[in-house]
């Protein structure tokens, strides 16, 4: 490796490169807090912008949370990105009201505002540059220091593969450029530029668990090894592919195992069964990320219930974020609550048309073939001839009584519908086409036997029930 290689530039570089992190002409948002590892990270892409045309801004959040302290670095940042021309875009904070609100640490509370306040702005800076918002980045000045701190703290606090390999290089719009800096290098730059950084005495406060990992456990195990920080550092990148690979491994069985909307998820349980536990932990997550993007304190005891919840025909339990874990037959469904959902209002059903039923699915009618008495739980052919009054579609009624298709007596439709194992909640959103006050078909259950084809049909018409989630995914 050349001279220039190990320099942090070189090092910033390299590490840029690997990730593809900056594309050229990039709208690029630097998290700067003043001290010294975002200032270097300033003045790094500073330097580099012009050649690459990067459309360089910085973001500092005031967490008024040190008094003058804070205001001090706001205003040292604020002099910092006059000097080097970067626009400069501040939020002041109540952090310490939020994190109370929330029942939140101080330090989760200014990461969750940090970012919040970050992704705003880089979407106005997309927009107002015209560039597509999936081009706009946030650099944060995460150094490898941060990252083995981060690996130790987690695994004292029990974490998977996916927790240790934290502080990862990129993370959708989230770019590390000093990832595989020492924060020694990072400091050596700054004095060799004569550039002053500001220091937070928190970082000294060994109450603080980072801190203490710093100050107490990072200098023993760098006596029991003196390459401890390479070691760690390739643990982290092994531990990042390895998840890496069963994090695509998961998505997929996920896509395959669970039907996912705005409102819920479904397991499929026996489907479930097939995977090892760790991999179903892996789905369980991959799939409520993917309906609940906003839940992210989905810890390992919900998630481990959950899965063991698979075995349980009564499994009901309240997760993080408002949601709800509960056995519904076949599936294991995890949702906003576990309440019912509104029953249909009635709509008229001609002859051929597509009733949009939202929750409910699609109803279809056409006119079939009358001697094509195929079908399905999902697809019925009826006799037209037998239609009295026209055909309506709405929900379950109290009361209701059919005669099944094959039986010569009636049977209330609530029974059909527990024989069926329609679940609960669904159950007032199950379409049942009508003719005036007679059944016709209970979609996805039965049809009637007064509407079946018979020798003496001439004219026919095809009903069809699509179910909401298959809309969804096509």
């Amino acid at each position: 490796m050349t001279a220039e290689e190990e320099t942090l530039t070189g090092r910033m570089a390299r590490t840029v490169a690997a990730h593809a992190m900056l594309p050229d002409g990039a709208v690029v948002l630097v998290m700067v807090s003043g001290g010294g590892d975002s200032v270097a990270l300033l003045r790094l892409l500073a330097e580099d912008a012009p050649s690459r045309g990067l459309r360089l801004s910085a973001f500092h959040l005031n967490h008024l949370l040190r008094s003058s302290d804070s205001d001090g670095d706001e205003a040292f940042v604020g002099e910092l990105c006059t000097a080097l021309d970067v626009p400069l875009h501040i939020v002041r904070y109540d952090v310490a009201a939020y994190a109370e609100e929330l029942g939140l640490n101080l330090e989760d509370a200014g990461r969750q505002i940090r970012y919040r306040f970050a992704g705003e702005h880089v979407d106005a800076l997309c927009d107002a540059a015209g560039v597509p918002r999936d081009q706009g980045r946030i650099a944060v000045a995460h150094t490898l220091d941060d990252r083995i701190e981060t690996l130790l703290m987690r695994l004292a606090q029990g974490a998977g593969a996916g927790g240790l390999a934290s502080l990862r290089p990129v993370r959708g719009r989230i770019v590390r450029p000093l990832a595989d800096a020492d924060r020694d290098s990072v400091r050596e730059y700054l004095r060799e530029l004569g550039q002053p950084w500001r220091e937070d005495a928190s970082n000294l406060d060994t109450t603080r668990t980072r801190a203490r990992v710093r100050a107490e456990l990072l200098p023993v195990l760098r006596d029991i090894n003196p390459r401890a920080d390479e070691a760690m550092a390739r643990t982290l990148r092994v531990l990042a592919d390895e998840d890496d690979l069963l994090g695509e491994m998961a998505e997929a069985f996920a896509r395959d195992f669970a039907v996912q909307d705005e409102q819920e998820v479904r397991f499929e349980r026996a489907m479930m069964h097939t995977l090892s536990v760790p991999m179903r932990r892996r789905v369980v997550r991959a799939a409520i990320a993917g309906a609940f993007p906003d839940a992210t304190r989905m810890d390992f005891e919900h998630v481990e219930a959950v899965v063991l919840g698979m075995d349980d025909d009564g499994f009901a339990r309240d997760l993080t974020d408002g949601l709800r874990a509960f056995s519904e037959y076949d599936k294991m469904v995890i949702s906003r609550g576990e309440n019912a959902f509104p029953p249909l209002a009635p709509c008229l059903l001609p002859v051929p048309h597509e009733l949009d039923l939202g929750a409910a699915g699609i109803i279809r009618s056409e006119a079939a073939d009358p001697v094509d008495a195929t079908g399905s739980a999902r697809s019925v052919t009826i006799d037209e001839g037998c239609i009295e009054i026209g055909l309506v579609v709405d929900g379950p009624r109290r009361g209701d009584r059919m005669r099944p298709i094959g039986m010569s007596g009636t049977k209330k439709l609530s029974d059909l519908l527990v024989d069926e194992k329609v679940p609960r909640r669904r159950r007032g959103i199950t379409p049942v086409v009508r003719d005036g006050d007679r059944i016709v078909w209970v979609a996805g259950v039965r049809m009637s036997d007064d509407y079946k084809l018979t020798r003496d049909t001439t004219k026919a018409v095809r009903l069809e029930w699509i179910p909401a989630e298959e809309t969804q995914e096509a």
